[in-house]
This record gives structure tokens, sequence and C-alpha cells, in this order.
């Protein structure tokens, strides 16, 4: 059967696919589901990947956004075991998918478009339950990021948040030529190791909100960044770090995900006591 044309990457959706075939094998590679896991690939675009993992045996489901692309890969790839869903996977419910397929939890794959790694990242924090690991491929300066450590340029918000619930692995540094068109950035391979909490904080709402706040004021001591959190009364906050015996004169960056963990439950038991 014919397939026709390949069809030509798109601005609006950051397209860069991947072509090197041994880069393509060693990121299978990585990819091992568990008895029950279902694997869901993000953005196969001409199916580099796709084709590799649905000859491995196994449920696969793939997600694309681009309509040509989806049309391409149903001529490419069809069979019991092969889905693809014509959509955004930032709209897609993992507990419906997973009911649907009936299976118990997911592993993710994907070369992620550069314009939608960090609401993909948050998104799959929001469903965090439902995935065990992930393979991605991100742009290296994000790769960086989320691996970082306290004090480090490159310790952020996205760093925090995902390591509540994470840990981060880089696995392949990926050039430039790898890809077609081909960026101008370097990318890495990270393998996201997903557990229940790596620090059971009381309240991931508050914790969320703690550290949003933190990092929304980089720059800033924690005792300006985090005043809005007691609605400005000063005294309250100090009392609140106390507990946690946080110093107020430092900068997000510097604290650990452990401190911030304190810092949250110190208000998560304020708020408690209040409501008592």
């Amino acid at each position: 059967m014919s397939t026709g044309p390949l069809p030509r990457p798109r601005k609006r959706f950051g397209q860069h696919f991947l072509a090197d075939q041994t880069i393509a094998e060693r990121i299978v590679a990585l990819v091992q589901p568990l008895p029950g896991e279902l694997v869901l690939e993000i953005g196969p675009g001409r199916g580099v990947l796709t084709q590799r993992l649905a000859a491995r045996g196994g449920r696969l489901v793939a997600v694309e956004i681009d309509r040509d692309l989806a049309a391409y890969l149903r001529q490419r790839l069809a069979g019991p075991d092969f889905r693809l869903i014509e959509g955004d996977v930032l709209d897609l419910d993992l507990g419906q998918l997973l009911r649907e397929e009936g299976r118990e939890r997911l592993l993710v794959v994907g070369n992620l478009p550069y314009n939608i790694t960090a609401p993909l990242l948050f998104g799959m924090l929001a469903q965090a339950d439902h995935i065990r690991a992930a393979i991605l491929m991100v742009q290296q300066e994000v790769a960086r990021r989320l691996a970082a450590r306290p004090g480090s340029k490159d310790y952020s918000l996205l760093t925090v948040l995902l390591s509540l619930r994470a840990q981060v692995h880089p696995r392949i540094q990926v050039a430039p030529g790898a890809f077609r068109p081909v960026p101008q950035i370097y990318s890495t391979v990270v393998e996201v190791q997903f557990e229940t909490a790596r620090y059971p904080v009381q309240d991931e709402r508050i914790f969320g909100r703690l550290v949003r706040s933190a990092f929304g004021q980089r720059r800033k001591m924690l005792r300006n960044s985090l005043l809005g959190l007691c609605e400005g009364r000063r005294e309250e906050l100090e009392e609140r770090a106390a507990a946690a015996d946080i110093d107020l004169s430092r900068r997000p960056e510097t604290l650990s995900l452990e401190e911030f963990g304190r810092l949250s439950d110190a208000f998560a038991g304020a708020r408690s006591a209040a409501e008592v």
C-alpha cells in the first residue's frame, strides 16, 4: 500500500522529526513495560519510534495532534495491538484511557515538541498516579532543569514540583543533526521514574502554591516572595518559617525538596489549627 509523500513539519506544532536510526534504537531499548502496563507514545510524528515499538509486540497507543501525520500513520501502522488517537495530548484523561484499555499504569515515551514540554510535564504531574515511568526527549536546557540540584542556576519551579513525585535520570545526549528539520539546540533523552511521594507532604496543593509563590519572585528573599501567602501578615510568616526551621533571608533556589516540604507542612498545620 502506498503511503504517499512524507507530511511536512509544521512550525505551529514545533515539529522536529527524529531521523537518526541509531538514536531511535537506543530510545526504544529504554522502553521496558512491566506486566499490566500500557505504552503511550506522545507525538509519534512520522513513526520512527512507533514502528519499532509496535514491532516488539504488546499494546501501544499513540497520540498525534497533526491530522496529516495521523492519516500517514494510519496507512503505515495497523493491527489489533495498535491504537492511534488524533488529538491534543494535553487534553487526554489518562485514567479514562487506562480504563478503556483495561490496563493498570502507563509507560510514556515521546519526542516532545519544544513548545509543549513544560505544560505536558505539569499535566503529567497532575495525573502522576497513572504513570510509572516516562522516556522523554526534551531540550538539553530543560533536562538540566529537571535534574538540577539546589543552589544551581538551573534549579527551578519545575525542578521542585517534579522532584516531589519523580526522579529524573538523563540517559542519551542527542545532537541537532539527528532531527529533520535540524533544530538549533541539543536535546537529551531523560528517564522519569514516578513515585507515590518522595517527601510525603501534608497537602500537595499547599506545597504547589508555596513553591509557585517562591519562584514567582525568584530574586527576592522568601520573606518577601511568600508574604502574600499570609495576606501580608509578616509575623505569621515568621512563625511558620520558624516552625519549619527555615531562614526567610534565603532565596528559593537554595531550598531542597525536604526544606520546601517542611515549610509547606508548617503552612498546612497552621491552616488545620485555624479550622479547629
